[in-house]
C-alpha cells in the first residue's frame, strides 16, 4: 500500500515510538497488518501517534519464555515501525485499523513514561537495507518457495489466488507469506531479524519443511 510519508532512511523516522508487544505478531518492511485495538491503553496510544504527526507503532513481540511479569512481559529486542494508513472506528469503542511497514528497529532502551502504553527509544540504522524497496529479490529462490506452498497447501486442503501470487514481486511474496504463517514466536522472530530477503525466504522454507515432514511423519491432520 502507497503511504503519504516519504521515509528514506532512519533520519526521517523519531528515535522514540510507542510500541505495541503482540505475540505472534511479523510486521515486515512494505507488508500490511490490521489490527483491532480495543484496550484503553493502546486506544490512547493510536491517538497520540495521530497527535504526533508520525503515525507510527512499533510492533513487537513480547519474549514470554525469559519473562518474570505477564503483565509486563520482557521484549524482544528487534520489532518492526508500522505506519498507520487506515482507520474506521466500529461505534462500539474500537479501532480497526491497517498497520503498513516501514522498517525494522532494535530497541535501544525500554523508557519510563507515564503514558498507559510502553515506549522505547529504537535505532533503525541497523537494518538501514529496509529503506529501499525490492532489495535482494534476484537473489531469492523463488521456484523452491512456490513447490514448499504448493506443499503446504495441498497438505493442509487450503487454496489460494494463484494468479495473485505467480505475478507478485519477490519481497511482496516472501515478506507476506512469513507475515501470514502460522508458526510460533521463536520462527516469526527469525523471519524479522533476517539480515536479508534472501535469508528469510530460506528460513520459511527451512520451517515449513520440518512441518511438512513432522506431519507426514505422525499423520497429524492439516491446519483447520
Amino acid at each position: 500500500m502507497p503511504i503519504n510519508a516519504d521515509y528514506r532512511g532512519p533520519g526521517d523516522l523519531p528515535e522514540v515510538i510507542p510500541v505495541f508487544p503482540l505475540p505472534g505478531a511479523l510486521l515486515l518492511p512494505r507488508g500490511q497488518m490490521p489490527l483491532n485495538i480495543f484496550e484503553p491503553r493502546y486506544l490512547a496510544m493510536v491517538d497520540d501517534a495521530f497527535r504526533d504527526g508520525h503515525r507510527l507503532i512499533g510492533m513487537i513481540q513480547p519474549d514470554i519464555v525469559h519473562s518474570a511479569s505477564e503483565d509486563r512481559p520482557k521484549l524482544f529486542r528487534v520489532g518492526c515501525a508500522g505506519r498507520i494508513t487506515q482507520l474506521a472506528e466500529s461505534g462500539d469503542g474500537r479501532y480497526i485499523l491497517e498497520l503498513t511497514g516501514v522498517a525494522r528497529f532494535k530497541v535501544a532502551e525500554e523508557l519510563t513514561v507515564l503514558t498507559p502504553y510502553r515506549q522505547c527509544k529504537v535505532d533503525f540504522f541497523a537494518f538501514i537495507d529496509d529503506f529501499t524497496a525490492r532489495k535482494g529479490e534476484d537473489d531469492v529462490d523463488r521456484k523452491r518457495l512456490l513447490e514448499v506452498l504448493r506443499d503446504f497447501l495441498k497438505v493442509n486442503n487450503l487454496k489460494v489466488d494463484w494468479d495473485g501470487i505467480e505475478s507478485a514481486p519477490n519481497e511482496a511474496l516472501v515478506n507476506a507469506l512469513a507475515m501470514m504463517s502460522p508458526y510460533g514466536a521463536p520462527e516469526k522472530q527469525a523471519m524479522l531479524e533476517a539480515p536479508d530477503l534472501k535469508t528469510r525466504a530460506e528460513i520459511l522454507i527451512a520451517v515449513t519443511e520440518m512441518d511438512l515432514a513432522k506431519k507426514r511423519t505422525s499423520g497429524e491432520p492439516g491446519l483447520q
